[in-house]
This record gives C-alpha cells, structure tokens and sequence, in this order.
C-alpha cells in the first residue's frame, strides 16, 4: 500500500470503485477517540492533526504484479480529482 493525504481522499476512492480498484482507509477512527480508549476521557478537537489525517488519508495499491494499464488510471484519477 502507498497512502496519501488529501481532502477530496472520498473522492477519489469512490472513482477508484468505479473503476475496479481498491483502495482502503486504515484508520477512520483517531485512537484518542476509539471506544477502547474512551476512559482516558479524550474528546474530539483534543488532537486536530490526528483528526485531519483520518478524514484524508487513503491507502492505494501497490505491490509486484500490479499491471502498468491499472497504474495508470490510478493516476489518471487522482490527477483528475486533483
């Protein structure tokens, strides 16, 4: 996975659907504010650049075999939102 960071990061995943291609958020919940860690008492605005991050961040894919025709509307897409 190769992840960027970008405001318009739904869409652009929501292109890459369209088109056959996974991309993946890792992370849509900041770790301040999971419920595992809710005793902690931490609250939304407690940690802003996290917040951010997880609203614009998005893993797309990158591996051996990964076809040159995919690679290329991959950034056909991104260029296209951007």
């Amino acid at each position: 996975q190769y992840t960027i960071m970008t405001p318009k990061r739904d869409v652009i995943q929501e292109k890459l659907k369209a088109s056959g291609i996974a991309s993946v958020v890792y992370y849509p919940i900041p770790l301040h504010l999971q419920e595992a860690l809710g005793f902690l008492g931490y609250k939304e605005g407690d940690s802003p650049v996290t917040e951010r991050a997880v609203k614009e961040v998005l893993s797309l894919p990158i591996y051996p075999g990964l076809e040159e025709p995919t690679i290329k509307d991959i950034a056909e897409i991104i260029n296209g939102v951007l």
